[in-house]
């Protein structure tokens, strides 16, 4: 998946590459995200096809309607009796042809299910004019009319707004969508996206579902959680400037789990995380010092490809040298660990076997290696060089143990974790002894022993590269470890320059 084209890849505890709506989910309601709870079009169309070839259908005639939707729809039952509420988002824009059997497949399982037991709600955009200063409301009615033609009548309407929504215009929203009044709720554009429990509560939202569910009396909510999360994100006690040294820093979303855990860092230490994207193609050519002096701590995240990662080298070389908190996320850690060889241990010629595979000749004494096995449970994964790209990374999560005296099992409070991967690469560790002698301690390993999970410098204030994902698993009200003690880190920082 293209960070260009979809963004952040969100993984999951159980391997699946999702989109990164679904980190938003987790972070807002606290439950693990599973494989099951995403699915694509490319998907339900592979099983069809899948299922056809076995002979399930007995040689029928394969169609949209029932087999594509049918099995839309059994995606829909997996695991619906382990919840009270079941929350399903079609993706997309109504009307547009990719979402017609999903839309379908919906209008039959709400047929399938009692009445009363599921309703719709339809998100929509009220624009404003400004030349003639007023909402328009007919783009909402439209999309409506499309609903209600393939056989959906939305009971709650969400409108996205700018501006406030009049009264009068409500009330027109509600007449000609067939909705009530008080199902008509405002999602204006807000300072945070933590301000949106709050902000849906006050308009109403969360009463309108339980009024179309017939859920009365309800009791009121404990928002109290929220409201904490909502004071520390308005009302910080000091600041912090973070630079992010990536190479997908034209698409800030490329990012988006890495630049909410650093959120849920600032509100944990009562400061406001200021984010700098930094392009690390700038540093292939220049002196990263003039770009980089002045931030009280430096983010390498993730990538693939050889393309910056001199520059991401050069960034930690610095944060090594100037004793700036440093924090190395997948790729950002090997990075951190060829610098290490090349300035401390002598391998001059350091780097990646990925970097050699991208060429198509040898030129790097492979510090970092193509991974081929590794323990995932009770069993052996095996991978090869020319295997197929899609799924054959190491994925989800896995467990590590930490060195009873490291920074990061003081950080974490055990010496046992389990975190996301999501990697094809890994640091070798034959490199092991010869970067432990000149301070990089290999602090996190596989239980097996294996394979380095995380690293540090020795005599350095704040100095971590990890393997995973820990930006993965943060919550506003959780923050990860990792990122709580960075960014106090770069609090401390700010205090000394």
């Amino acid at each position: 998946m293209s960070p260009f084209e979809h963004g952040e890849v969100f993984v999951t505890d159980d391997g699946a590459e999702t989109d990164l709506d679904l980190g938003h989910y987790e972070r807002f309601t606290g439950v693990a995200a599973r494989m099951t709870d995403s699915v694509s079009s490319g998907r339900i169309y592979s099983t069809v096809l899948e299922k056809e070839r076995r002979g399930d259908y007995l040689g029928k005639t394969i169609q949209v309607v029932p087999h594509v939707t049918n099995e839309i729809k059994e995606f829909l039952k997996v695991g619906d009796d382990e919840v009270d509420f079941m929350l399903c988002e079609i993706g997309g824009t109504v009307g547009d042809i990719e979402g017609l059997p999903f839309f379908e497949a919906i209008r039959q399982f709400s047929h399938d299910k009692p009445r009363g037991d599921c309703i719709f709600m339809h998100l929509t955009l009220l624009p404003y004019l400004a030349a003639s200063g007023e909402l328009k409301t007919k783009p909402t009615q439209h999309s409506v009319k499309e609903l209600q033609s393939i056989g959906i009548a939305p009971d709650i309407l969400v409108c996205r707004s700018e501006h406030p929504i009049p009264d009068k215009e409500r009330e027109k929203i509600a007449l000609f969508c067939n909705v009530r009044p008080d199902a008509v709720v405002a999602a204006y554009d807000l300072n945070s996206i933590y301000e949106a429990p709050l902000a849906y509560h006050a308009q109403g939202l969360d009463q309108a579902v339980l009024d179309a569910f017939n859920i009365s009396p309800a009791p009121q909510p404990d928002l109290s959680k929220w409201e904490d999360v909502q004071d520390r994100v308005n009302n910080p006690e000091g600041a912090v400037n973070v630079a992010i040294v990536g190479k997908y820093t034209q698409l800030e979303d490329a990012y988006k789990s890495i630049k909410e855990a650093l959120t849920h860092g600032g509100m944990s230490n009562r400061v406001k995380v200021n984010v700098e994207w930094v392009d690390a193609e700038v540093f292939d050519h220049e002196d990263a010092a003039p770009h980089l002096e002045g931030y009280h701590a430096i983010l390498v995240p993730g990538g693939f490809g050889e393309r910056g990662t001199e520059g991401k080298i050069k960034a930690a070389q610095f944060a090594r040298e100037r004793k700036v908190p440093y924090l190395g996320i997948c790729l950002g850690m090997q990075m951190a660990v060829i610098e290490a060889a090349r300035n401390l241990s002598n391998v001059a010629d350091a780097g990646s076997e990925e970097f050699d595979h991208e060429a198509g000749k040898k030129r790097f004494t492979p510090v970092v290696y193509h991974l081929k096995e590794w323990v995932q449970g009770n069993h052996r994964v095996r991978r090869n060089e020319d295997d197929d790209k899609g799924g054959t990374m190491r994925l989800g999560a896995y467990n590590a143990t930490l060195n009873p005296d490291s920074l990061v099992a003081k950080i974490y409070g055990s010496t046992a974790i389990e975190e996301r991967h999501r990697h094809r690469y890994e640091v070798d560790i034959q490199f092991r002894e010869q970067l432990e002698e000149k301070g990089l301690l290999f602090s996190g390993m596989s239980p097996d022993g294996r394979l380095p999970e995380i690293v540090e410098v020795k005599d350095h204030p704040w100095f971590i590269g990890v393997q995973f994902h820990p930006e993965l698993k943060s919550k506003p009200f959780a923050p990860h470890p990792l990122f709580r003690d960075f960014v106090r880190a770069a609090k401390e920082m700010s205090r000394l320059v």
